[in-house]
């Protein structure tokens, strides 16, 4: 039986037990350069464990998926935080789900705006980047240094992305 994953609406309340979504919060706004920027402050933490570790920034360069899209896999990252920001403005999807005895547990998938990055939390299971309709960069904090940063887990059977409405 094909299971069909619903796209929701990536906002903070919903995505907060996963991690933090990065976007501008009224709530976080300091004027700063004598008035002529507006910085909204704080809006995620890069977590970077372990001997030898540190916060690196990077550029990555997304492929656009085709749907209908099979989510047969997950990933995650047991020593850092890892964070998406969009830089081509273009919306793509996040897809995590709860850990269920070391498993990531039944997919959820949210569609973040061009405007809108998240912060994944150390351990949180993620489908790695899903670019939508074109090639797309993206900022990318996460973590580098020694040891095995990466797990990975394959479905048997996988979920169902239909074609998000843009």
């Amino acid at each position: 039986m094909t299971d069909f994953l619903d796209i929701e609406t990536l906002t903070q309340s919903v995505f907060a037990p996963f991690g933090d979504v990065i976007e501008a919060d009224p709530a976080t706004m300091r004027l700063i350069n004598n008035g002529t920027t507006e910085r909204f402050h704080a809006l995620a933490a890069a977590d970077a464990v372990g001997e030898g570790a540190r916060v690196i920034i990077n550029l990555f360069r997304g492929q656009p998926r085709a749907f209908p899209y099979a989510v047969d896999m997950m990933e995650r990252h047991p020593f850092g935080s890892q964070s998406f920001s969009p830089i081509s403005g273009r919306p793509f999807l996040v897809v995590v789900s709860e850990d269920e005895d070391g498993r990531p547990g039944r997919p959820r998938v949210f569609l973040a705006r061009g405007d809108q990055g998240v912060n994944y939390r150390r351990n949180v299971w993620h489908h790695p980047l899903m670019s939508l309709g074109a090639v797309s960069d993206f900022l990318v904090v996460d973590r580098d240094g020694p040891g095995n940063n990466l797990e990975e887990f394959f479905f048997d059977t996988p979920y169902i992305i239909s074609e998000p409405a843009l």
